[in-house]
């Protein structure tokens, strides 16, 4: 079974760069199952229903989401009723949406399980103990497991790698916006990177404006945040896994670019 993932969705750049070059790679890397985080993709702010049924329509089939979950308001009219999306599981109980999801395809049946790390981010619940009490349910389900790990700090993304290596399919991290030169599978047949990176504004900071971001670092004032225009790029893992164990036996990073 082959695997797509692909990193955050940053506003419309990034939708375009989906529209662009996610058939073109579903058909030579033979992709069974598209993941996307999407947690960006409304002008770099959360999701709306309109942009999450782009997504879809464009041959994503499950979205994960991050720290900017609730930044549009809309998205808690319709994240309970929408099985194709998830948000960190590490929420406190209470909070709307669910935190793992199920997607089928060629009658085999995968689990998505969404986490948010807790350095430099708001201090959910633990992820790592969270991640064993869902991943003990889905196995109930499936052996098949991908985990996106929506993190700041790369030393949080590794620890819970190895720590999950042998449990899940793959632990991809999210978030920090740049593809990492790590792809790899751990030692129990986990597939693993620190980040996926980012599909959306190329020649920008993050996927805002680069003057913008350079102006904050010179002045040290708030400034309102634009998502940048112009070329832009898709950042994706593309994961191979045995059906049966659930166990990954590759992982390629791939990226790739155009101008607007």
């Amino acid at each position: 079974m082959h695997v797509l993932f692909i990193g955050d969705i940053m506003g419309k750049p990034g939708r375009e760069a989906v529209k662009r070059f996610l058939k073109p790679i579903q058909l030579e890397y033979k992709i069974d199952v598209t993941i996307a985080n999407a947690e960006n993709a409304a002008a770099g702010k959360g999701l709306t229903k309109v942009i999450a049924e782009e997504l879809y329509d464009y041959g994503i089939q499950f979205l994960t989401m991050g720290n900017h979950v609730w930044d549009q308001r809309e998205i808690r009219n319709f994240i309970d009723a929408e099985p194709r999306l998830v948000r960190p599981a590490n929420y406190p109980v209470g909070a709307p949406g669910q935190g793992y999801g199920f997607i089928r395809t060629m009658g085999i049946k995968i689990g998505i399980l969404n986490l948010s790390g807790r350095i430099f981010l708001p201090p959910l619940d633990d992820p790592f103990s969270g991640a064993i009490r869902c991943i003990n349910q889905i196995k109930q389900e499936t052996p098949i497991i991908i985990v996106d790990f929506h993190a700041e700090a790369s030393s949080e993304k590794v620890a819970l790698g190895w720590f999950l290596d042998g449990l899940v399919s793959a632990v991809v991290g999210t978030h920090t916006h740049i593809q990492t030169a790590d792809a790899r599978l751990l030692n129990q047949g986990t597939a693993y990177i620190t980040d996926v990176g980012m599909t959306g504004p190329r020649d920008s900071v993050l996927g805002i404006k680069k003057e913008i971001i350079i102006n904050r670092f010179l002045t040290q004032l708030p400034a309102k945040f634009e998502v940048a225009s112009g070329a832009f790029q898709l950042n994706a893992v593309v994961i191979d896994i045995d059906e049966k164990t659930g166990k990954a036996r590759h992982i390629e990073a791939i990226q790739r670019f155009a101008e607007a």
